[in-house]
């Protein structure tokens, strides 16, 4: 998947992961955020930013427009990848507003 792109598979997956907490909010001091824009081009952050925030608005087209030259499963580990950040991002948060009750 990134060696299309010329970096390793785990930098990659890692630049996509902390994208999507970045948008929720979740901020990582051991990373560097300069990463996500070199590893992230533009068109796949508004994709990633689409299945991550409107799931709902995501279509079959949308799927084959986005990295034409990869292969199919090679999206579909992306996708799943997308939405696992996703859940994590709101498990945490879930987590943090337990954690805020009890306290209280």
């Amino acid at each position: 998947m990134a060696k299309r792109q010329g970096c390793e598979p785990s930098v990659f997956k890692r630049g996509i992961w902390n994208y999507i907490h970045c948008m929720f909010g979740i901020r990582y001091d051991d990373y560097d955020y300069a990463e996500v824009n070199q590893l992230l081009e533009r068109m796949l952050k508004v994709y990633i930013k689409t299945v991550t925030c409107y799931p709902e608005k995501t279509n079959s087209e949308m799927f084959d427009r986005f990295w034409k030259q990869f292969k199919h499963s090679e999206k579909v580990h992306v996708n799943l990848l997308i939405l696992e950040a996703r859940m994590q991002a709101e498990l945490l948060y879930a987590l943090q507003a337990i954690t805020q009750y009890m306290i209280s």
